[in-house]
């Protein structure tokens, strides 16, 4: 019998009826100026129709600075909001029942800060740890491969996930504690295959890192997820998908021996290619992410963000913002391919696609471990020097005009168009920030936060978990750049070798 939805090896579904039961997660990601503002875009978006929350975090908080810090000046609340503090998460949070959303927070280098956060506003709100659903990225693999945002060595990264991993183990078990993520690669120019490869293999460095931590497979590997990108390539996207869980599926049973079936399941979520929004014609953007977003259904993915269509000129404003969400709510209500699981499994077409993107992200896989695993391949400039000559081949297609971008290198005819409003932060949120921050150190026991502190270096210097003396900082008022400034004392800092 053809294996069914729901069946090992997952290709076809990690559910038997898939969408039937249950729609995907609408997870739209959401984040600028201060935690103030940002906690009435989720509210709007959450009034609109939305069922899950996902932020988006400013640079300084993603790179562990203040925002009174010198780098931090022009960057506060510009691409995401800014957090620096126990109060600012309050803010943010304001309102909004954790025992009842699901939360997801794309931050990777100061992941366990604001997880720790998280938990903290929750106890508040009399939220128990075991009722908290949702998930932190915690993927510095990946910033050293294609965006950047990191602050330690990799090693000294690993630790810090593996710590997490373990804290959310015991404390968080309904928390996905890493979403392996290969968005950013596929942003940065990598190919299908690439992304598909690059990503499970740093899926496999961290429980391999997990499992020398002491933690046995299954008792961590349910809440791992990951986090792709979705092209308009519609049957490539969906081939991709289907192989990805067949791949995972072989890695954890056969590599890792793991025995509970939630372990050798892939889960994703998938945000709508942000690389390909153009700002010439920016409403054509509406039908790239449109059919992005049916490519990721059609794959299976259980929870999705749509990109608005103005992205390309600046953040999202409300309208279309709503239109984004608008598109989920028509491919899900209107379209009907939700009626049956793997509604396009059988294809000649795509099941010959998704074997050859299996054999393609094989052999990258064998790479990396013939380099000694991701994190020595990273080391050696491995995946971001293939990264690149794609980025490069790409560019090149386009230039020539052998791919064809309409509006770009094809079809554009829109001299005289009205202009898109762009949304523009204020930049009295920034000072409005660095006043709160000023306050909140005037105000604050100093003697308890030092002490508070102190513990978080003396446990970066020894082994044990990192994540409950960082907790005690922060409930004591230390700021994520005073912690992160700790850990950078023990660890150092990362200097890119490519």
């Amino acid at each position: 019998m053809p294996e069914q939805p729901g069946q090992p090896p997952y290709t076809r579904g990690i559910h038997p009826r898939m969408y039937q039961d249950r729609l995907w997660t609408m997870r739209q990601y959401a984040g600028f100026g201060s935690a103030t503002e940002t906690n009435a875009r989720f509210r709007f978006l959450l009034g609109a129709g939305q069922t899950g929350l996902s932020c988006a975090f400013d640079l300084p908080t993603q790179m562990g600075y203040d925002s009174d810090h010198p780098l931090a000046e022009g960057e506060v609340g510009r691409v995401g909001v800014a957090i620096d503090s126990l109060d600012d998460m309050r803010r943010l949070l304001a309102g909004i029942p954790l025992g009842e959303v699901t939360t997801s927070m794309t931050i990777n280098s100061t992941a366990a800060v604001l997880l720790l956060l998280y938990e903290l506003v929750a106890e508040e709100q009399g939220v128990a740890p075991e009722q908290l659903r949702g998930t932190v990225q915690n993927d510095p693999l990946k910033e050293y491969i294609a965006r950047g945002t990191y602050i330690y060595p990799p090693r000294a990264s690993m630790r810090l996930v593996t710590d997490t991993i373990a804290y959310c183990a015991r404390r968080l078990p309904h928390w996905n504690s890493v979403s392996v993520s290969g968005y950013h690669l596929r942003e940065a120019g990598a190919t299908g295959a690439q992304e598909l490869a690059f990503t499970l293999a740093d899926g496999v460095a961290y429980v391999e890192a997990a499992v020398a931590a002491g933690l046995a497979v299954d008792e961590f590997a349910p809440r791992l997820s990951f986090f792709f990108n979705s092209h308009s390539d519609l049957f490539g996207e969906i081939a991709k998908f289907r192989a990805a869980r067949r791949l995972w599926f072989g890695i954890t049973t056969e590599r890792f021996g793991a025995r509970n079936e939630a372990s050798t399941k892939l889960r994703f979520h998938t945000q709508t290619a942000g690389s390909t929004l153009t700002a010439q014609q920016p409403a054509v953007n509406v039908v790239r992410v449109a059919l992005q977003a049916l490519a990721a259904v059609l794959g299976g993915t259980q929870s999705l963000h749509t990109n608005a269509f103005d992205e390309a000129l600046g953040l999202p404003t409300e309208a279309a913002a709503r239109i984004a969400l608008r598109t989920q709510q028509v491919i899900a209500h209107e379209s009907g391919v939700t009626a049956a699981p793997d509604p396009l499994g059988g294809s000649h077409y795509l099941e010959a696609l998704t074997d050859a993107l299996e054999g393609e992200a094989s052999r990258y896989l064998e790479r990396i471990d013939g380099l000694g695993g991701a994190v020595a391949a990273i080391e050696a400039g491995y995946q971001q020097g293939e990264i690149e000559r794609a980025a490069y081949a790409t560019a090149q297609a386009i230039d020539r005009r052998e791919q064809v971008v309409v509006g770009v290198n094809r079809f554009a005819d829109d001299e005289g168009a009205p202009p898109v409003p762009a949304l523009a932060v204020d930049p009295a949120l920034a000072r409005g920030q660095v006043e709160r921050l000023a306050r909140l150190r005037a105000e604050r026991d100093g003697a308890a936060v030092a002490s508070a502190l102190a513990a978080v270096d003396e446990t970066a210097r020894g082994d044990a978990n990192l994540l409950p003396p960082m907790k005690d900082a922060l409930r004591a008022g230390a700021t994520l750049g005073e912690v992160s400034d700790v850990l950078r004392g023990v660890f150092g800092q990362h200097q890119s070798p490519v």
